[in-house]
């Protein structure tokens, strides 16, 4: 068996045309132009690159893009002070702070700060709770862009068995409760887990969240199986350069999986079209304006 590769960046690029047109219908029906604001604290070389790329990427599809570098040193009055003025301030849709954050910061405090309409991240407590409940809300980016790749693969996810490996409030808590909501069954897995490889070989869908390089080895999926892998890591490499791999032995679960996401080119361009999806959708509900189909 030769497992199928989901194209995560083939299907960001239609998500972030899609947003487009419907960027372009907001402008020419209402009159406004969705704004989306990334908070950078510190010079984290991945952060600057990963807020550079969103920068570029909102400006492409005609978006809004307003940037706040802030040093290193800012305490963390100083950075809530800058998110209630950006959640007063009626031209911002979408709020985002990067993180990890300066250690003198709390990051959870930060988060709270956020006006849960505006937070395109999907990390406040009240739009984590109403994702618990199956309330609409804003979802979080990586979780929402793990649902559209698997929609790449099944029309329907009902009565499959999924495992979730991670439990982070990022990515293994929110997208356990999607695949709650499409009716899966759900395993979550995490370092506690006892025999986690008999775990994963019960999944039909297995996600691999875990930030661990190639953890995931091809005899823990089960045949057929569709394999999502969050992680990114860099290792070593002959060159000296370093490569990036993700949670899962690719090469391994192509001789196994039904199919499989690379890293990079899976669930890491999803991220980006999913933010920018949310700013839109958060730009919306803000206004009471239904939000147009392509």
């Amino acid at each position: 068996m030769t497992a199928a590769i989901i194209d995560g960046k083939a299907l960001a690029d239609k998500l972030r045309a899609r947003t487009a047109i419907h960027i372009r219908h907001l402008k020419a029906a209402h009159g406004f132009v969705p704004g989306l604001a990334v908070v950078l604290v510190g010079e984290d070389p991945a952060s600057r690159v990963y807020v550079r790329n969103k920068a570029r990427q909102s400006e492409e599809i005609g978006m809004r893009s307003i940037h706040h570098a802030l040093p290193a040193d800012t305490e963390a009055a100083a950075l809530v002070g800058l998110i209630k003025r950006l959640n007063a301030d009626p031209g911002v849709d979408g709020i985002l702070v990067q993180l990890p954050l300066p250690p003198q910061i709390d990051p959870a405090g930060v988060i709270d700060a956020i006006d849960p309409a505006k937070d395109v991240d999907g990390f406040h407590v009240i739009n984590a709770g109403r994702l618990a409940t199956g309330a609409p809300t804003l979802i979080p980016c990586t979780p929402l862009g793990c649902m559209l790749l698997l929609g790449e693969r099944h029309s329907a996810l009902a009565g499959l068995n999924a495992v979730v490996i991670g439990r982070s409030n990022i990515v293994g808590k929110p997208v356990a409760q999607l695949l709650l909501a499409a009716d899966c069954t759900v395993t979550m897995a995490h370092s506690k887990t006892r025999n986690l490889p008999a775990v994963c070989r019960g999944a039909d869908i297995l996600i691999a969240a875990v930030g661990r390089p190639e953890m995931v080895r091809g005899d823990w999926i089960k045949p057929g199986a569709t394999v999502i892998d969050v992680g990114i890591n860099r290792i070593a490499s002959a060159d000296g350069k370093g490569r990036l791999v993700g949670d899962v032995a690719f090469a391994e679960a192509l001789d196994v999986a039904g199919a499989v996401t690379p890293v990079p080119g899976g669930a890491g361009p999803m991220t980006i079209a999913c933010l920018l999806q949310n700013a839109v959708t958060a730009a919306c509900a803000r206004r009471g304006i239904v939000i147009p189909t392509a």
